[in-house]
């Protein structure tokens, strides 16, 4: 009885043994079946099943599952010791996976990194969309040349003309690729010529030079020089009535300047000065009209002290003298027009990095003629410029400025003249920039010159569409209106098209 039991219980746990054999043997092949699945998310049961006698005591049958166990925690390890072929393809039977770029797998991260606060993410142009420059041993020449073609058409009282024509212009930059110290060259020119139709050209020229001396840590000086050509307007107060061709009005600039930070308090001393000579007007019967009796020299002394309240804003206070002196003691009329100028303005400073910069100041101006003839002009000044970057790809510039003119006309001393200007740029596409322009000129002439105030309005559109690095593609379409107290309005309309070649 007892040797039969011990039978009966040995063969159940036979038929145990092997029903569990037969599990181990099934997950094995359902695991082969699915390598991608099934393995990521845990391991594989040995492809080999066990063996087992069914006449096997019960300690043999324990011993050989401690050493399937042990043979599966011992896989992964020896798999992680051998050697991983980076270029090797999955294998479809243990799902290995091929290596992955670390930039992608950023894609499925969940704490990406930050930002720095107050940084504005540029959007610059393509690297073959860039002219590469000229290198002129440790300079750097970027020269473009410019061939439009205009048509414009001016509207005064019951007058109309409309004239067609070529403008072709050169403009560069010259800066300098050193450790210490910076030289930067900046200028352009453009020339017109008629091709049809009636109407005034409208040369220009302007070229600048600044040299930065880093003269220590804290002490910075500035040498500038500069150029201007422009041609005087036919409607304008000063302008010869009835020439065929107006004055030419050369512009010469110079200046240094020294700044130099005493912890919070930053001081600037300057000086500055600037030539004005005008070329003879030509009548329309060739006789020429000299204007001599125009050109002067003006010199003027600065002294500004700033207050640095925080890293981004520093008010600060100006004070400047200066001196006009005429070539001439008197003009074409007798009067004596050279002046001595005053002037002084408080304002701030700010500097919130590419986001938002620049400066805004008011203050008073007062030029006192050497004439007792003349009336001293004394005007309230606003002057300032802000750079604005409301987001990527978008720019704000806005100016204001307020400039004394001299007069030319009898017992009249010149007029006041505020100026607002505002441009914006959008880059829609790496290759395609789209621009807005918009200006207001009031000139004040004072009550008792008996000429009535003038205001200008300006506005403009444009596209700019790089073809590549060399190649440039623009259009522009601009208005004008000019609105006189004492004189007709005029209105101007202008298009053009062109092709810009950079290098």
């Amino acid at each position: 009885m007892v040797s039969t039991a011990k039978t009966g219980a040995s063969g159940k746990r036979a038929h145990g043994l092997r029903l569990l054999a037969a599990c181990l043997s099934a997950g094995s092949v359902l695991g082969t079946g699915f390598p991608a699945s099934a393995q990521s998310t845990q391991q594989p049961f040995p492809s080999a099943p066990m063996q087992q006698d069914a006449n096997a005591p019960l300690a043999d049958a324990a011993a050989q599952d401690t050493a399937a166990a042990a043979a599966q925690d011992t896989a992964p390890a020896a798999a992680a010791s051998e050697p991983v072929d980076a270029d090797a393809a999955p294998n479809p039977v243990t799902g290995s996976v091929a290596n992955v770029d670390a930039e992608a797998l950023d894609l499925g991260r969940m704490n990406l990194r930050e930002a720095p606060l107050g940084a504005i993410p540029t959007r610059r142009l393509r690297d073959d969309l860039e002219a590469p420059g000229i290198r002129l041993g440790t300079m750097v020449l970027r020269p473009s040349v410019i061939q439009n073609l205009g048509t414009e058409t001016t509207r005064s009282g019951g007058s109309k003309e409309t004239r067609t024509y070529w403008e072709t212009g050169l403009r560069g930059t010259l800066t300098s690729d050193w450790s210490r110290h910076e030289l930067t060259v900046t200028g352009e020119g453009y020339w017109q010529k008629n091709i049809s139709g009636q109407g005034d050209t409208d040369p220009r020229a302007n070229i600048d030079a600044d040299l930065r001396l880093d003269l220590s840590g804290n002490t910075i000086a500035h040498l500038r020089a500069g150029y201007g050509f422009s041609r005087e307007d036919t409607d304008d107060p000063n302008a010869v009535s009835g020439a065929a061709v107006q004055s030419g009005i050369h512009r010469f600039t110079g200046g240094a300047s020294l700044e130099h930070d005493f912890g919070r308090l930053r001081g600037t001393v300057a000086a500055d000065v600037e030539r004005w000579r005008y070329s003879a007007a030509e009548l329309s019967d060739g006789t020429r009209v000299s204007l001599s009796d125009r050109d002067r020299i003006a010199g003027t002394l600065r002294a500004r002290i700033g207050y640095e309240i925080s890293p981004a804003l520093t008010p600060f206070l100006e004070a400047s003298i200066g001196r006009i002196l005429y070539d001439e003691r008197t003009d074409a009329q007798g009067y004596a027009r050279s002046a001595d100028v005053y002037a002084a303005k408080a304002g701030i400073s700010a500097d919130f990095g590419e986001k938002l910069r620049g400066e805004l100041g008011l203050g008073y101006r007062k030029q006192v003629f050497d004439d007792s003839r003349l009336s001293y002009i004394a005007a309230v000044t606003v002057d300032g410029n802000v750079f604005w970057s409301p987001q990527r790809g978008t720019d704000v510039n806005i100016g204001l400025s307020t400039t004394i003119d001299p007069s030319t006309t009898a017992g009249l001393s010149g007029s006041v003249i505020y100026a607002l200007n505002a441009a914006v740029t959008h880059q829609v596409r790496s290759n395609l920039v789209a621009r807005l322009t918009g200006s207001t000129t009031w000139t004040e002439y004072g009550a008792s010159s008996g000429t009535g105030d003038t205001v200008a309005y300006a506005a403009g559109a444009g596209l700019s569409y790089s073809l590549n690095r060399y190649l440039d593609l623009t259009g522009d379409i601009g208005y004008e209106l000019t609105d006189r107290q004492s004189a007709a309005d005029t209105q101007v309309w202008r298009a053009m098209v062109g092709l810009t070649a950079k290098r």
